[in-house]
């Protein structure tokens, strides 16, 4: 017998704990990867980023930072055959406004903002990435300081009928508590083609400060395939700072 049509995905239910120790320190390639959420060793917000690559030219990158933005850049530009979907800026900045994506649609983010649009708006102009056979859903996050605490997440993914078309999905969780954060990745797992991610953003555990969470989420990547992962902490009374590693 089968449940019900509106049963959530697994994943949906599990623990914190089991969704970081099932899709994260024991998934080979959740691909890249954005967690927003807070500390609970002093309460400030973290965005987490994170890049991974298995051949060659996606290796081919780390992570640099220009003040309050993260961009990719080519580990050896000599190397650098095609910068589409490979270089973009990761993390942008506007006043009490903090941009995370796996693409350059955080440019699209912020342009539209600073035009006074929305977070929705903007990416309703963009696709899913046109890399066949995968189609790299785009994922983008969004932390709002500007009032009262909000979260915007947005995953952009080939129609699973027809992958001409992207599927839309936006949430506006609930901010989550200390110790806990919201986080997306492109891929389920690995796979030939890869498997794009479904279901609800998942709820992580972040213990300790920034660099503890870093820490433990490039620790738990998988050694083969991760490539840089970068922290960005926004303290409760305003200002940011950006820590990374990166591989190469």
């Amino acid at each position: 017998m089968t449940g019900p049509v509106n049963e959530r995905p697994m994943h949906a239910r599990l623990s914190p704990d089991q969704n970081f120790s099932r899709h994260i320190d024991g998934n080979r390639y959740p691909g890249r990867g954005l967690i927003i959420g807070r500390t609970a060793e002093d309460d400030a917000w973290l965005v987490v980023y994170w890049i991974m690559g298995r051949s060659e030219r996606s290796r081919n990158r780390r992570f640099i930072v220009d003040g309050a933005e993260l961009r990719t850049m080519p580990a050896d530009p000599s190397r650098l055959d095609n910068p589409d979907l490979i270089i973009y800026p990761a993390m942008l900045e506007l006043p009490g406004l903090y941009i995370v994506a796996n693409g350059d649609q955080s440019l699209t983010i912020r342009d539209a903002l600073t035009r006074g649009g929305t977070f929705d708006a903007a990416l309703a102009t963009r696709e899913r990435e046109p890399d066949a056979p995968n189609y790299t859903p785009r994922i983008s996050g969004m932390l709002d300081l500007t009032g009262t605490p909000a979260v915007s997440l947005s995953v952009l993914r080939a129609n699973p009928v027809d992958p001409a078309h992207t599927d839309r999905a936006t949430y506006a969780p609930t901010p989550p508590p200390a110790g806990l954060g919201l986080c997306l990745t492109t891929y389920m797992g690995d796979g030939d083609p890869l498997p794009g991610f479904t279901g609800d953003p998942l709820v992580m555990p972040l213990r300790g400060g920034a660099e503890e969470v870093m820490g433990t989420y490039w620790n738990a990547l998988d050694r083969e395939n991760r490539i840089a992962i970068a922290v960005k902490r926004v303290a409760r009374g305003g200002g940011s700072e950006l820590m990374v590693i990166n591989r190469f």
